[in-house]
Formats: structure tokens, sequence, C-alpha cells
């Protein structure tokens, strides 16, 4: 269907963009959510304008107001917040020209400058220190054991792992697909020590439950039927959180940080970029490339050890 000739309101186009996303792109729920949310803060500023009056200036002034626009912890928003409501303008406008809905071209919006973020990633030695936190002679320690050696070896980010069923997960092969962003399945591969710990934990549960990691704590611990409920992400980045503590590892940790230190690590034995690129799930290498910056030094010290200079 194409939209010639017809005056198409921004709400109207919003609503067919989002039902696009949903069923022709199979995009998640947060993320149909995260653009509603974003589209509807042009709404709130131009009102429910013609597809057709988005121009240069109308972006410029909505960004001004976004700017302006605050939070409960700050007066402004973010760039990268700013970034996002322009990243769902983008989307809607490539959209409307797919359908022939005249507006502007996507590729005349540009994102603001920010800062590369800093990675924050763990070394062998703290490594080996947070491992060795969970009292492994307890079920619940067993479990955070194989969760901790899990996000290391696989990395894994933390909705991944949180979704993960037993019958799912092949420690034999130590091979798996998830499901992650843009609902895209990729292969997952682990280590023998993390198939070794995950698979210590399995063997001493006595429940049927589905889940691979469940909750052993608070009041609602099952439901009416008797499975035990599923862990969540946000009881996952506590428990690291308390385990780095009693590592005495000072710097934030979470689970995001064993994502990044299982990227640098195999950077830094000499992956290519494009493999960690598939391995993590980036749909964009330049995703990716935020590691690069860290594998520098260790760059030099091999040029250093295997170059021979002339003469």
């Amino acid at each position: 269907m194409t939209y010639n000739n017809i005056v198409m309101l921004f709400a109207k186009a919003k609503t067919d963009f989002l039902e696009y996303l949903e069923i022709e792109q199979n995009r998640s729920n947060k993320t149909l959510a995260n653009y509603d949310h974003y589209l509807t803060r042009l709404v709130d500023f131009a009102g429910d304008i013609k597809v057709s009056d988005i121009d240069k200036e109308l972006v410029r002034k909505w960004r001004l107001w976004l700017n302006r626009l605050g939070t409960n912890t700050s007066d402004e928003l973010s760039k990268t917040t700013t970034n996002y409501h322009l990243i769902a303008l983008r989307s809607f406008l490539k959209f409307c020209a797919k359908r022939d809905i005249p507006t502007l071209a996507a590729d005349k919006i540009e994102l603001a400058r920010t800062k590369r973020k800093q990675v924050t990633f763990l070394n062998q030695e703290e490594l080996a220190r947070i491992f060795e936190q969970p009292d492994i002679s307890t079920l619940p320690g067993l479990r955070d054991r194989a969760i901790l050696e899990l996000l290391f070896s696989s990395g894994l980010r933390v909705s991944e792992l949180v979704g993960l069923d037993r019958g799912r997960i092949n420690l034999k092969r130590r091979e798996f697909m998830v499901r992650g962003k843009g609902q895209k399945d990729r292969p997952v591969f682990i280590s023998p020590e993390a198939a070794n710990w995950v698979q210590k934990y399995v063997d001493k549960r006595t429940d049927t439950t589905k889940p691979l990691f469940i909750r052993y704590s608070g009041s609602k611990q099952v439901d009416l039927s008797g499975n035990y409920h599923r862990l969540t992400a946000r009881s996952i980045q506590r428990m690291v959180a308390r385990y780095a503590l009693m590592a005495g590892i000072t710097k934030h940790v979470s689970p995001h940080t064993l994502r990044h230190s299982f990227a640098t690590d195999l950077l830094m034995n000499g992956a290519d970029i494009r493999s960690v690129q598939a391995m993590l799930g980036h749909s964009n290498i330049s995703t990716t490339q935020i590691y690069t910056h860290i594998t520098d030094p260790h760059l030099k010290d091999v040029h250093n050890r295997f170059h021979r200079s002339h003469g």
C-alpha cells in the first residue's frame, strides 16, 4: 500500500510504523515501547502534525526542546538519550520512505557526538577472586558460581541468561542458541569449565522447573503449580555486585562487566573483531569497536616482542 496524495497525520503514521516493527520486523515488545515513547515526545512538542511537515527546522527545534527537557536527576537529557529519540525518528522516516509517504529524508538527521563509553572489564586475577566468592556447598552458591562462569565464558547479556531453560542448553557439546536483541538468534559457545559448573548445579537440583536459573529466597519462590520462579536480571545484577565487593574489587561490576571481560579476553588473545561481533550478537561493527582502544596497548606489546627492527 502507498500513501501518495493522502494527508498523513503523525499519530496515525506512528501507529502504522509500530505495527510494521512488530509484524514485519519482529521487534521485541521492549523496542516497540521505547520507540513509541520517543516518538510520542515529538507529538508532545509539535502536536499531531502532518508527516509532510517534518523538516530540518522542526527537528532542530525539537532537539533544542529535548535538550532542555531534563530528567529526575538532571536539568538536561544526556546526549545519548537525545540520540535515542533521533534514532527512533530516523527509523520512522525510513519507514515513511518505503511507504512513499512524503517527508524529510532520514539521512538529513545527524546524531549528536557523544563521548566514547569507558569500558570496564576484569583481569584474570580479579576474575579468579570473584569466582571464589560463592559458597558452593549450598545450592544457591553453586547456582551463583555457574552464573558467573557462564557470563564470562559466553558473553551473554543478562537478559539472555535469565531466559535460558534447562532443555535448551547442550552441556556435552557446550553450545546452544540464544535469541538476542532484535529477536535475532545466534550460536553461543562455552568453555569446559563453565559447562562443568552448570552441570554441577543442574545435577544438584531435585526440582523439575524448566528455567535454568531459579530463585531460592523471598516469600514467593514457587508459583501455584509448585514451580520455582525464574531468577530476574535485577537479582543477578545485585548478586554480581555483592560478590565483587566481597572479592575486594572497588570498581563498579555488573553482569555487563563480565560480558566486556569476555570480549576483551578474546581480542587480547588474537580473535578478530568480526568474530567477536558475531559472538556478542552486535548488529553493527561500530558497537564492537568500543573494545579496540583497550587492546591497543596489547598490540604495541605484540609489536615490540615480535617485530624485529632493521639492522
